[in-house]
């Protein structure tokens, strides 16, 4: 096989790839087994044709078109390892020349453009030391988190006023469009200005009293005429605001387990710390992440960037053209972040030689499915069918490559050494879950492995 390589940008290279006769030749024979078992000729069992007998019968274009659809993708991914390219997108594939009949000695020459990740230098690991800015646990933390609690024991009162935002209104709706009543509620308790009815509701009620009735427009949210304008009337039964308890000791025994205000916030004080450590280590690795980057001027493969952006904004109901341009300009930044994250990581996995288990890409996508109340099958089936598994596979090789690059570092916190060992865990823990490990491969293979054991198990 042949390669010639020529970069059209940074992060863009075309690939011209020639594929030798002996090399092309197992594909051509592969392909007219498989055809021999798709076609019937006289004399002859399924599977059983010779070759030259299915070039006659469907034609050496065929045959040759076969192959090729099997030969592009193994030569192109031996093509990327041999020039150390790593693609960041699927390629422009086109054929340039092929054989046109089985005497034919034209090689096989087809191109591939990919979007790459560029070249550049990753700083050394050894000895180095990172500062990490402290993460404050104030009064404040402790007094927002008190009042949280205390509005979990608030009360409901009636007043004798106009109701306003946080008040929780009883009220009776009755929707119309025309002269017909398409829907009516009674009773219903809302909450003015938690925007969880009707679109315009909130602005109706705010300032009605008890007894008090209004009519607005808007557009209903389901059944029957889901997406009409109707009339809305909405009359208000009565009033009632939220009454939070006085912050003292009977509260502190009322709320919890013990016998006074101070325990209590002692306490809440401690729980705090605990989410503090949380949040040192999500500092810890941001600033483990920004020291890598400091310096690397590393160009973003535009057609990546753009379908990210694209695929963002339609995510948050936004067009493109149209998006607000501080909002464009957010989600780019964002886009950006994501993409120099990303290079930075798969880099770093590929220098400290990560490995992926079957074991790591099955929990991290259980632990996803979870998260969704899926089961985990289903859920890993789906990305099968989506073509989706490579990309998990990607993510568990950068958080591996990440824990493994932070615990060669160290980190401190206001010139003293930040210990992280309960959030990284530590190589000892590493060498003992890859021993547990029957077998532990290369992404790729370990994405594979857990395809079709799925799909067994599925059957």
């Amino acid at each position: 096989m042949k390669i010639s390589v020529r970069n059209l940008e940074p992060t863009k290279a075309k690939l011209t790839i020639t594929v030798d006769k002996d090399e092309f030749d197992p594909y051509l024979e592969q392909a007219r087994k498989d055809i021999a078992e798709q076609i019937t000729v006289p004399g002859f069992r399924k599977g059983h044709v010779p070759g030259k007998l299915v070039d006659q019968r469907v034609g050496f274009g065929a045959v040759a078109g076969e192959a090729v659809n099997k030969t592009i993708p193994d030569m192109y991914s031996k093509a990327l390892d041999e020039k150390n390219i790593r693609p960041m997108a699927q390629p422009e594939i086109e054929v340039v020349e092929m054989p046109e009949s089985a005497s034919d000695d034209t090689k096989l020459k087809f191109t591939a453009t990919v979007e790459r990740r560029p070249e550049f230098e990753l700083p050394n690991l050894e000895g180095l030391t990172i500062a990490v800015d402290k993460a404050e646990v104030s009064d404040d933390d402790v007094n927002n988190r008190l009042e949280t609690l205390r509005q979990r024991f608030a009360t409901l009162v009636g007043v004798d006023r106009p109701a306003q935002k946080g008040d929780f209104a009883n009220i009776d709706l009755t929707a119309q469009i025309g002269d017909e009543t398409v829907d009516s509620q009674e009773g219903v308790s809302y909450e003015l200005g938690s925007g969880t009815m009707l679109d315009g509701l909130d602005e109706a009620l705010d300032g009605l009293s008890a007894g008090e009735e209004t009519t607005f427009e808007s557009t209903l949210e389901g059944g029957e005429h889901e997406g009409e304008k109707a009339q809305v009337k909405v009359k208000v039964n009565s009033v009632k605001a939220e009454e939070l308890p006085e912050l003292n000791d009977d509260f502190a025994q009322e709320a919890s387990e013990f016998d006074t205000l101070d325990e209590l916030k002692a306490e809440i004080r401690k729980n705090i710390e605990a989410d503090a450590e949380g949040r040192q280590a999500s500092l810890a690795r941001d600033a483990f992440i920004e020291t890598l980057e400091a310096g690397l001027d590393l160009p973003l493969p535009k057609g990546v960037r753009k379908q990210n952006i694209d695929q963002q904004l339609k995510t948050a109901g936004l067009d493109g053209d149209d998006a607000d341009p501080e909002r464009k300009k957010q989600v780019e930044e964002e886009v950006d972040k994501m993409l120099r994250d990303q290079m930075v990581l798969d880099a770093l996995a590929e220098k400290l030689n990560v490995q992926v288990s079957q074991a790591d890409v099955y929990n991290f996508l259980g632990s996803i499915a979870q998260q969704y109340g899926m089961d985990p099958n289903m859920f890993i089936q789906a990305l099968m069918r989506n073509g989706q598994i490579g990309s998990a596979v990607e993510e568990v090789a950068r958080s591996k490559g990440m824990l493994e690059g932070m615990r060669a570092v160290s980190f401190t916190v206001d010139g003293e050494p930040l210990d992280l060992t309960n959030f990284l865990g530590s190589d000892e823990d590493d060498a003992q879950a890859q021993a547990e490990e029957d077998e532990s491969v290369a992404a790729a293979a370990a994405a594979a492995a857990v395809a079709d054991n799925l799909s067994t198990d599925a059957e």
